[in-house]
């Protein structure tokens, strides 16, 4: 079973080829040599990179290059971890990416290449490695999912509603499986000093290559000034939280691991009145600016 000793268990990491999940393969295995991994990412050189680096620790890994948003591929991920290793203890969902820009102007193939990556196939992947936890009498689930998973912000919508779907998921997945011993948890990162910023700015100007020439160009500015390294954990930081997920004897239903900052804002949208907190977040991301340059240039 998962918990406290993972030595003799075989993880299942998705997004392993950089940021939290590459660390999290890598702490595991320097914390627990012996422990089987199975790391799944579409960057398959980077992948072998830290298969080397956990297996000079330990590990046993088996590297599966897999694109989350395609669901045979998924299943295929599952089905080769079944075969070689017999058993997957616990599965951590940790692949994702954030689509970022107001919502009227991404292209709906952008709209469910989010959700592909963030949620179905996280889906599929638990589908397809319950049956094996429970004959083999528990296991773990460990989905990353993010502070915007909990405070939607303007101009995330796309990632926020993928991050909140995974949180619902999570919450009944707690409870539904609890009977067979298979415990689900979130990890809830801030903001995290990784490639997503960049990926994010680079899926924004496929999806909207000019702001400027739409309703929403007021927006323009502020969102490409707002910092949002500021704050921001080190990967490895967020992966000992997922450390403690995996370890913990009664795992708790969420682990944050942002800042004391983020999470006092957490608490106050919960205490100050909803029109407050939209027009704080809302000035914050410009806007109060795009309304400005609405009613003037109407």
């Amino acid at each position: 079973m998962v918990g406290h000793k993972l030595t003799q268990q075989v993880v299942l990491i998705t997004g392993a080829s950089g940021g939290i999940g590459a660390a999290a393969a890598q702490i595991l295995s320097q914390r627990h040599p012996g422990v089987s991994l199975v790391l799944a990412a579409r960057r398959l050189p980077a992948l072998e990179q830290v298969a080397v680096q956990c297996q000079a620790a330990g590990a046993r890994v088996l590297v599966m290059p897999t694109d989350m948003a395609d669901l045979d591929q998924v299943k295929a991920l599952a089905a080769k971890a079944l075969d070689h290793f017999g058993r997957v203890d616990a599965l951590v969902n940790n692949a994702g990416y954030g689509q970022m820009g107001p919502l009227e102007l991404v292209p709906p193939g952008q709209v469910q290449q989010q959700f592909a990556v963030n949620f179905f196939g996280p889906v599929a992947l638990v589908q397809a490695l319950v049956p094996s936890m429970r004959d083999h009498g528990g296991g773990r689930i460990v989905n990353i999912s993010s502070v915007v998973g909990r405070l939607a912000l303007p101009f995330a919508s796309l990632y926020s509603a993928s991050k909140f779907a995974l949180e619902g998921l999570s919450d009944s997945l707690r409870i539904e499986l609890a009977p067979f011993n298979i415990r689900v948890c979130l990890v809830e990162p801030g903001p995290v000093a990784t490639e997503f910023f960049t990926v994010a700015a680079q899926r924004l100007e496929q999806a909207i290559p000019d702001l400027s020439v739409t309703p929403y160009r007021g927006a323009g500015t502020r969102l490409k000034s707002i910092d949002g390294r500021k704050g921001a954990w080190p990967a490895e930081r967020v992966a000992q939280v997922i450390l403690q997920a995996l370890e913990d004897p009664r795992p708790r239903s969420r682990y944050p691991a942002l800042t004391g900052g983020f999470l006092t804002l957490g608490l106050l949208t919960r205490v100050l009145p909803v029109a407050v907190v939209d027009s704080l977040l809302g000035r914050f991301y410009g806007v109060d600016q795009v309304a400005e340059d609405w009613v003037h240039g109407r």
